[in-house]
């Protein structure tokens, strides 16, 4: 959702959490698996030896290469990996999306520029390569820890290495096969051990990025930045925002990888809040508010959490809570000595712990083999634990918001002049650069330089006129426009509160709608006595089930969740009808005419109209977006919606949201939502779409060579059906709004239209970056878009300008956004649906932008 809409007060504003819509974390663990955890926990004592002793012992550094690469790999191929015969992870290769038939992925239209990125440069020695290498030991030797200690002995014959107790990986190019001897400490037996070359890696090799990370990972460790989660934040240069009891970490998010011509180092600045709250704090505040039922509300608030416990700087994910335990409760240390934690914390770490009957924690620590099972369940005291992180609470405190973003939201002169502080603490470090020097590589002071281009500004066509979008918005420029296609709404009702004074703004509203051509009749007022979900609910089904107006228009006090429930699951799936939902502290608000302005356009909208159109030399085009999101209420309920053009100037659209249970079956229920998108073109063109382009959210790295071969291999098969052959042409686009490059002009944000598709690309890849949208505050984050599969014949100057194109028609609000509208509307409609409605909407609405 765009800053436009979350600023608004009418039905494109998200209502609050105030009923808890969104999906808690506690609902991850089924009661089962809960009684199933306390179980386990039992059983091993707790290994209620709690391991405490495991509190410093357990957590594996970076430097520890074998939990590295497991880390690493999990980001890298989240569905690729699988368990060697030795534990050690296997992992497919990486999908190589670009086509061998692509001549160029470069565009040439738009004003050549240069920018700057968050890359640097790592320059290494000429013919440098990264070489991998089997080890084997005569005799052999199953413990990981024993290998790596006799290889260690021969650091200086092998060179700077990474060795994960198999495999070893290495710049340093060594003899195809090399013999060393080495004894074992244990029973000072002799060792033989055996280094084979296997090959050079290349960049499609899936663990190529995962040396370059690990690498990476530990040159942040020699700078004492504390891990928590995946990222490294800076625990001493804290900033304390006391008057909301939060704190906030500075942290890097850093990437090393091999880019078009170089190994690049991206590295984005990121931020971690911490609670200066403990979670007993929470408890009690909890206990206060609801005694009778507080442990399971306390279950539903901890459960998934991420606490940090600051007598060891470690992070722990909670598992559970049990209110059987206590820190008065007894386990078994290693020597077999029974001992209470409140005890062991104060001989361990000089800790008193003050509240004796809290219940504990539960988590499970990391394993120190890396094939050595999930790790055992430990207790923690909450007392001792900080929650990370914000709740929806505290997102939804505007003035707390306001207060983290003095630091977080940072401008693009601020952001550099961050970056440039870390390459120089990066630098400084001897640590780093020896470690660097180690691997053939040396890291440039300055940031990397990159060509871009700015695509001219687009011009949209209204019913008399054509205007030029100028910096990506036309609010101003629009107000005395004509509406392209507008409709007549003849037949409406207003519901609304009756305190309400809703009649001047229906003037208003009347007022502006004249002026851009839309024609509203006076309305129907139903007046109700309070603003209950529940008398909304009962109001609407005895409307809609007397007559079927054209629109339902709701004025609501506030933005509660479950009152738009209630509208729009009696507007969408029970009666369906356009509905509009409206804030009644928007009615003679500061902007009330530019408010009534947008309502009217969205009406007009909802009822098959649209306001504007982009130029579309493209014949016979038909434009495709999907999303997939989760039920919030129920865990295992997963939703496909999809938003297609359906006509040649790109307004009219169809939409579809479906249920599915796997990747599988969520590839046969996009083939029948493209399939009915297909034939309503066909209903409206009386032609079949000559190209289908497909935006597709939603998509991790690890995932998209599973959707290729699992989504995109069943579209063609099914449009070969549709088509009678492979007559059809067809794009599908990877759609990726989170990720960590930024892109500068010099000290400000790149300017709308702006693309690279060089330098900082994936030379495995068919992408690009696109920035399509701008901020008035912060740094602007450019989207990513990869084209895994083609054979329209389309060259990559007609995709970039079609996709910037598409980022001009969301309807919902007056400039650019950041995908394309399809794109857009199709998150819109699964938020609809996973947030509110918690089933598909009526096919009955699916020739309407019902969810704008």
């Amino acid at each position: 959702m765009s800053k436009q809409e979350k600023n608004r007060g009418y039905d494109s504003s998200e209502p609050s959490t105030s009923s808890g819509y969104r999906r808690k974390p506690y609902d991850r663990t089924s009661e089962s698996d809960r009684s199933s955890v306390r179980g386990i926990v039992k059983q091993q004592s707790i290994k209620r030896e709690a391991s405490p002793s495991a509190f410093s012992e357990s957590m594996e550094t970076a430097s520890d290469v074998k939990s590295e690469i497991k880390s690493e790999v999990k980001s890298e191929s989240d569905d690729a990996s699988q368990r060697g015969s030795r534990g050690r992870r296997k992992m497919e290769a990486i999908f190589v999306s670009r086509p061998s038939t692509l001549v160029t992925k470069k565009g040439t239209s738009g004003t050549p520029k240069m920018l700057l990125t968050n890359h640097f440069r790592l320059p290494t020695v000429p013919n440098w390569c990264l070489y991998k290498y089997r080890v084997d030991f005569e005799p052999d030797e199953e413990r990981t820890h024993i290998r790596k200690g006799m290889l260690r002995l021969h650091k200086e014959k092998v060179g700077p290495y990474i060795f994960d107790g198999t495999l070893l990986y290495t710049s340093t190019r060594l003899p195809d096969k090399m013999e060393l001897m080495s004894t074992r400490q244990s029973d000072n037996a002799p060792i033989k051990i055996i280094i084979c070359l296997v090959g050079n890696m290349t960049p499609d090799d899936p663990y190529y990025n995962v040396i370059f990370n690990i690498i990476m990972r530990k040159c942040l460790e020699y700078l004492k930045l504390q891990l928590v989660g995946r990222d490294y934040y800076d625990a001493r240069n804290k900033v304390c925002v006391n008057q909301h009891k939060l704190e906030l970490w500075p942290g890097y998010i850093t990437s090393i990888r091999q880019y078009e011509h170089d190994i690049l180092l991206c590295a984005e600045i990121s931020h971690k809040v911490m609670r200066q709250d403990s979670l007993l704090h929470m408890l009690m505040d909890i206990k206060n508010r609801s005694s009778k039922d507080y442990r399971t509300e306390f279950g539903h608030a901890v459960v998934g959490m991420m606490v940090l416990t600051d007598y060891n700087n470690l992070t722990y994910r909670i598992n559970d809570v049990d209110f059987n335990a206590s820190p008065s409760s007894k386990f078994s240390m290693k020597t077999g000595v029974e001992v209470s934690y409140q005890d062991y914390y104060w001989n361990k770490y000089q800790i008193k712990i003050h509240n004796v009957t809290q219940p504990m924690l539960v988590t499970r620590n990391k394993p120190k083999q890396r094939n050595a099972g999930p790790g055992d369940y430990v207790y923690l005291v909450p007392e001792l634990c900080r929650p990370t992180g914000l709740t929806d609470t505290m997102r939804e405190n505007f003035h707390l918001m306001k207060a983290l973003a003095v630091h977080t939201c940072i401008s693009p002169e601020s952001r550099i002049d961050k970056l440039m502080r870390f390459n120089s603490r990066l630098r400084q470090e001897p640590k780093v650069m020896q470690e660097f020097k180690d691997w053939d590589m040396t890291l440039d002071r300055n940031l990397l330089e990159v060509p871009a281009r700015v695509l001219p500004s687009q011009k949209l066509v209204f019913a008399r006129d054509m205007i030029k979008c100028e910096k990506g918005e036309w609010s101003r420029s629009m107000q005395r426009q004509q509406l392209l296609q507008c409709k007549e709404l003849k037949n409406w009702v207003i519901i609304v509160h009756r305190g309400c004074n809703i009649e001047p703004f229906i003037g208003k509203l009347m007022q502006v709608s004249s002026g851009i051509s839309f024609m509203l009749r006076s309305p129907h007022i139903k007046l109700i006595g309070d603003d209950r979900a529940s008398t909304y609910a009962e109001v609407l089904e005895g409307i809609l089930s007397q007559s079927t107006p054209d629109l339902v228009f709701c004025v609501v006090s506030n933005n509660r969740s479950d009152r738009y429930a209630a509208i729009k699951k009696k507007c969408c799936v029970d009666r369906p009808v356009p509905s509009q939902v409206f804030l009644q502290k928007n009615i003679d608000g500061r902007n009330v005419m530019s408010i009534a302005t947008k309502v009217a356009i969205q009406m007009n909208c909802k009822l098959g109209g649209a306001p504007w159109s982009i130029d579309n030399p493209l014949k016979g085009l038909m434009t495709i977006g999907f999303d997939v999101c989760h039920d919030s209420n129920t865990k295992g309920r997963d939703y496909l919606a999809m938003v297609a053009t359906v006509d040649q100037k790109l307004t009219k659209y169809f939409s579809s949201v479906t249920l599915y249970n796997s990747s599988e079956d969520l590839a046969d229920q996009l083939c029948v939502s493209v399939r009915k998108a297909v034939m309503a073109y066909r209903s409206y063109n009386r032609a079949l779409p000559m190209y289908i382009v497909i935006y597709r959210d939603g998509v991790s790295e690890g995932q998209i060579q599973n959707v290729y071969e699992i989504e995109v291999q069943s579209l063609t098969k099914k449009l070969e059906e549709l088509y009678y052959g492979p007559n059809f042409k067809m794009m599908f686009i990877i759609v990726t709004k989170k990720i960590n490059i930024r892109l500068f002009d010099y000290k400000r944000n790149p300017q709308i239209g702006t693309i690279v598709d060089d330098v900082i690309t994936n030379p495995l890849k068919y992408d690009f970056f696109l920035v399509s949208q701008q901020v008035r505050q912060g740094t602007v984050a450019p989207t990513s878009y990869n084209v895994i599969y083609d054979n329209t014949g389309l060259d990559a100057e007609t995709v970039q300008t079609l996709t910037y194109k598409l980022t001009h028609v969301y309807y919902n609000c007056s400039s650019t956004v950041r995908v394309p509208a399809p794109c857009h509307y199709a998150q819109k409609l699964s938020m609809l649906v996973g947030r509110f409605l918690h089933r598909p909407s009526s096919s009955q609405l699916e020739n309407q932008l019902f969810f704008l």
